[in-house]
């Protein structure tokens, strides 16, 4: 065998070496788990920002409401702003509209660690509901989060999450169910999950909506 045949053979087994050390570093549990550390560290900056946002803060009560959830989801809900217990505590939905939306996120077959929750504006306003202005502002906040967990799909809870991510007005009782495919995501539009709360009939439309979503997951 002449030395280049060899010299060529010992390079094709370095090639071959590194290719399978390379995928066993990409499939290993400990390569995804620094992924998803890299991702909550970069949350966690984002989440750092809103709490030191004049904008975010002006007009506004309590504490920042950043979001929860997994920061590697691929599934993403969006309500409108912190009610008076998010602001207190500083956690997305855990009043009563919080119950209703979590018992849903379950019935859809999803286990909240492996969602994301959050909502545009991040601090509860003195006027309850949101300007235009706290929405655009808030976005900017939000788009970040986006880049970061790169979500599949995004469920919008009522009018205002639907304006600061698709950035356009719907009549939610009329469009609510509705599907959207945008930049490789898709949107499903549907009540706030304080809306039947109010109007208990609409409880049967979110529930409708929630089975959509679970055929949405399992294609």
């Amino acid at each position: 065998m002449s030395l280049t045949v060899v010299i060529l053979f010992v390079d094709w087994l370095i090639i071959i070496f590194t290719f399978c050390l390379a995928t066993t570093y990409i499939l290993s549990p400990n390569s995804l788990l620094m992924n998803i550390k890299d991702k909550q560290k970069a949350l966690n900056k984002i989440a750092k920002e809103i709490e030191n946002c004049i904008i975010c803060r002006e007009g506004k009560i309590g504490v920042a409401v950043p979001g929860e959830g997994n920061p590697d989801a691929d599934i993403v809900f969006i309500g409108e702003a912190p009610g008076k217990q998010e602001a207190a505590s500083g956690r997305p939905f855990i009043g009563r509209s919080g119950k209703v939306l979590r018992a849903l996120i379950q019935e859809a077959g999803l286990k909240e660690q492996d969602v994301f929750i959050t909502s545009p504006v991040k601090y509860l306003p003195e006027y309850v509901t949101p300007t235009l202005a706290d929405i655009e502002h808030g976005r900017t906040h939000l788009y970040k989060q986006f880049a970061v967990i790169k979500p599949k799909v995004v469920v919008l809870l009522g009018n205002t999450a639907a304006i600061a991510v698709l950035e356009q007005k719907f009549s939610i009782a009329k469009d609510h169910g509705k599907v959207i495919e945008r930049d490789s995501i898709t949107y499903l539009i549907t009540y706030h999950p304080a809306a039947p709360l109010y109007n208990p009939p609409i409880k049967k439309d979110l529930i409708k909506d929630f089975k959509k979503l679970k055929k949405i997951i399992k294609q």
